[in-house]
């Protein structure tokens, strides 16, 4: 159990775009969504985010992206996340977002997703971030496609719950935790830690920021996961003349120290002779 946690929003703070809307494009090319749903999702998204923490409006976003869905084909909504999430999301991970949730795990944190966006969605990204888990809206499923009903809508106070039922269970010390977020919908998550921090915060959590004197932070450089691990991985290569010259300095010094062994076992053997 891990005495401590960190805690992460994604869109906006882990990722440069909103998720729901990344996967907008997919499922309308999957049939799943027409080009006006679309365009209503992500209006509905930017209502969101203006009204900041108005509790009708989010009930309002909730209920409409519950409706959208319904009828959805679990399976096909995985594949089609599978398929798309290199292409839609690694891309747009901010590469300061990346190096902290590293910085964190290094430390024996356990790092959570939080957000408001699908299990679905989140689950897949949280797996490509390396993540130790998520807390993410899920949908009531029956005969294996979506209801159109809410089970968890994990957004506002909810986060919040959420992150205190969790540290509960599994016994982080919420005072010696972190969140991140960008929005001041994120306020009741960033209050129930003891080292909250706005992450490119909206007009509303930068003002309580300062009020409240928390840390403000700005990540602003999306990077490729897959590239950046890949130059991780990568060393300079030696070049071939180097390789072969120290090889051959290897080779004389082991030819010289073996034909000393052999000049003085022959002198030995040559005493041993004259004394017998």
């Amino acid at each position: 159990m891990a005495g401590s946690a960190a805690f992460f929003d994604l869109d906006k703070t882990v990722i440069t775009k909103s998720s729901v809307l990344a996967f907008g494009r997919p499922l309308y090319q999957g049939g799943l969504m027409s080009r006006g749903a679309v365009l209503r999702a992500a209006y509905a998204q930017l209502v969101y985010k203006i009204a900041g923490a108005d509790e009708d409006q989010m009930a309002r976003t909730r209920d409409y992206l519950a409706k959208l869905c319904a009828g959805w084909p679990v399976e096909q909504v995985n594949q089609i996340v599978a398929e798309t999430l290199h292409d839609l999301i690694d891309p747009y991970i901010y590469a300061e977002a990346a190096a902290l949730i590293e910085e964190h795990q290094a430390a024996g944190r356990d790092v959570i997703l939080v957000s408001a966006s699908g299990e679905e969605m989140v689950r897949p990204i949280g797996q490509l971030l390396g993540v130790d888990d998520v807390i993410a809206t899920r949908m009531v499923v029956a005969d294996g496609r979506y209801t159109g009903e809410v089970e968890t809508y994990v957004a506002g106070p909810v986060k919040a719950e959420a992150i205190t039922a969790l540290a509960a269970e599994r016994g982080y010390d919420l005072s010696e935790s972190y969140a991140y977020s960008d929005s001041v919908t994120d306020v009741p998550m960033l209050e129930t830690v003891g080292h909250p921090t706005a992450v490119n915060p909206d007009r509303g959590l930068r003002k309580v920021a300062a009020e409240r004197d928390w840390p403000m932070v700005t990540f602003k450089h999306p990077i490729s996961l897959r590239k950046r691990f890949a130059s991780l991985r990568e060393k300079p290569a030696i070049p071939t003349a180097t390789l072969a010259i120290g090889l051959g300095i290897a080779v004389a010094v082991g030819l010289i120290w073996y034909g000393k062994r052999r000049k003085a076992a022959r002198l030995r053997a040559t005493a041993a002779l004259g004394t017998a």
